[in-house]
């Protein structure tokens, strides 16, 4: 395998579902979004433990 992807697994890929690909790009972005809120309670936790608030 050289890790190119072939024209042929491109048009396999393609043949999948509408509704399964939207899934997967769905599946993709909550998971994104999911790491950046934990990720970002994570910083405003340690802030708070420093003594830096937002009010």
């Amino acid at each position: 395998m050289t890790g190119k992807h072939s024209l042929n697994d491109i048009e396999e890929a393609e043949k999948k579902p509408l509704w399964q690909r939207l899934g997967w790009l769905a599946m993709i972005w909550v998971g994104s979004v999911g790491a950046l809120f934990i990720i970002a309670s994570l910083m405003r936790m340690f802030m708070n433990a420093a003594g830096l608030t937002t009010h």
